[in-house]
């Protein structure tokens, strides 16, 4: 609000403003204590807002007069107020221009940085969303969550995932360098209502089922619930047993189809897949081409960093990983979906042998704020920093995971860490028949679940989450029916949104941001 505006008010109107933002003791104050008050709110505000643009990508541009538009704050009031039981607009309501609009200004709001910058690989991602309604489902997860706001505000909360679908399971290294198969994305995990999780989950893998193997409406929806009900079998089972904080899926215990993933992945060893995938032909560093960038002059200053790195997260160095001497450093180009443009390096870490035969890799990947912020029903569970968050989020979901997992700031941005090990892996959803994707379905629900439990064993939630699901879900007919129902006009209206973006994208609708001229 202008000063002027907040001078010439009367102390009633100053007080109805206090209220609406929510200023405790606003009774007691004089008309300057007030207008202080609104003042110091607006900044918090627009600190907060200017915070969350920077983190997710947003950027106040030029002289700073002109800043880009977000709206961000909007859609946490409207979260605030939903949550709260309030009936309000919710942006799935939309339709016709107004749908296309919100689109059009959601997709440039998420991807701020990267459009002002005229980043080459912002481009390439919008061309690969258009060319596919599952990858634009995948990359533009503020869409999906913008349209649930506040939802499920009853539901038991857990640190969700945050970004569900087919793709993000898969095999990747344990704390003992065995390959294990679960959730293997925490970019945007956040705790939330259950639910959230799982609604997620039934548009992924409609969509996915849809494009990748052709299959039909009534398929797709049998695939759907079979990922639900594997969710509540899960949930029921861990609810019962509680064996939650011992279970890894290993080629030893798998399903038949995840131990064939394992086997698959283990077929090539460690020096094999540096030799064939990354390595330069005398084995002393990078190789250069489309995915990789040496930038080996930063080998000193990526050595300080993994130090301190090595400090922070407290890692206990395992004997293959030597003295963690960084040999090279690349940039990496062209991964990913949702990410794809955000700054992401490869650290080459010399083993025992010193023959290139045996060196790790750590993937650093720049963190972004969750998409989840500000749109899931307030509670007291939230862990602060982007690679903090995470870095907790791994080191709740999964069982003995990947000792490399964390966090650490580089060029003033927070950046997640992780080993790129030689059999990580995932299913080819392509290959899959009508048959195995319900198992793949009914596997990936069990899993979810499984992250799930841990909630309340690893994470924050202070009281037993199993129990509290199974009495949230109620009768499982129901509520299977109610995900499914919701995924069906969710996917739905993916396709259409798709539809909206593909038209803005060829009208060079992505080559710029909303920028505030008054």
């Amino acid at each position: 609000m202008p000063s002027d505006s907040l001078e010439s008010a009367s102390r009633t109107d100053l007080l109805h403003r206090a209220r609406a933002a929510d200023i405790t003791g606003r009774s007691s104050m004089s008309k300057p204590q007030l207008i202080a008050s609104l003042r110091e709110r607006d900044r918090s505000a627009w600190d907060e807002e200017r915070e969350t643009r920077d983190q997710r990508g947003g950027e106040v541009e030029g002289d700073g007069r002109r800043r880009v538009g977000a709206r961000v704050e909007a859609f946490r009031r409207l979260a605030e107020a939903r949550a709260r039981g309030e009936m309000v607009l919710l942006p799935r309501m939309l339709g016709g221009n107004d749908r296309r609009t919100h689109v059009r200004e959601t997709v440039r709001e998420d991807h701020e940085t990267r459009i002002a910058s005229g980043d080459v690989e912002a481009v390439e991602k919008f061309d690969k969303l258009a060319r596919s309604v599952f990858h634009f489902f995948r990359g533009t997860n503020l869409l999906f969550y913008r349209d649930v706001l506040g939802e499920d505000a009853r539901m038991p909360t857990v640190l969700g995932l945050g970004d569900v679908h087919p793709g993000n399971f898969g095999v990747m290294p344990s704390s003992d360098d065995v390959p294990v198969f679960g959730v293997n994305d925490f970019d945007d995990a956040f705790y939330a209502p259950f639910t959230w999780d799982l609604k997620r989950g039934v548009v992924g893998f409609m969509l996915a089922a849809a494009e990748k193997s052709g299959l039909g409406r009534k398929k797709q929806r049998t695939i759907a619930e079979r990922f639900v009900r594997g969710y509540i079998e899960g949930i029921a089972a861990y609810a019962t047993d509680s064996t939650e904080q011992d279970e890894q899926l290993r080629l030893d215990n798998a399903p038949p189809m995840i131990a064939d993933l394992i086997g698959r992945a283990l077929r090539h060893s460690r020096s094999e897949w540096l030799a064939a995938t990354l390595l330069d032909e005398y084995g002393t560093g990078f190789r250069a081409d489309d995915e990789l960038v040496p930038v080996s002059s930063r080998r000193a200053e990526f050595q300080a960093l993994v130090d301190r790195y090595v400090r922070e997260n407290e890692v206990s160095v395992p004997a293959r990983a030597g003295a963690m001497r960084v040999k090279d450093v690349a940039e990496r180009k062209g991964a990913g979906t949702a990410s794809l443009g955000l700054t992401r390096y490869f650290v080459l870490i010399e083993g025992p042998l010193a023959d290139g035969t045996d060196d790790l890799v750590l993937e650093l990947k720049r963190a972004r704020r969750s998409a989840l912020v500000g749109l899931v029903p307030p509670s007291e569970f939230e862990v602060d920093g982007q690679g903090d968050r995470i870095r907790h989020a791994q080191r709740v979901h999964l069982v003995n995971g990947d000792v490399f997992y964390g966090s650490v700031d580089l060029d003033g941005h927070s950046f997640m860490v992780r080993e790129r090990a030689p059999y990580r892996d995932d299913i080819s959803l392509g290959s899959l028949s009508p048959g195995g994707w319900k198992e793949y379905a009914a596997i990936c629900g069990r899993v979810l679940a499984h992250t799930h439990a841990m909630s309340d064993e690893n994470g924050l939630i202070d009281y037993d989450v199993e129990p509290a699901i199974m009495d949230a879900i109620g009768g499982h007919d129901l509520f299977v029916d109610d995900l499914v129902r919701f995924a069906e006009e969710a996917v739905a209206r993916v396709r259409c949104d798709h539809d909206h973006f593909v038209a803005d994208h060829a009208l060079g609708a992505f080559r710029r941001v909303d920028v505030v001229y008054r």
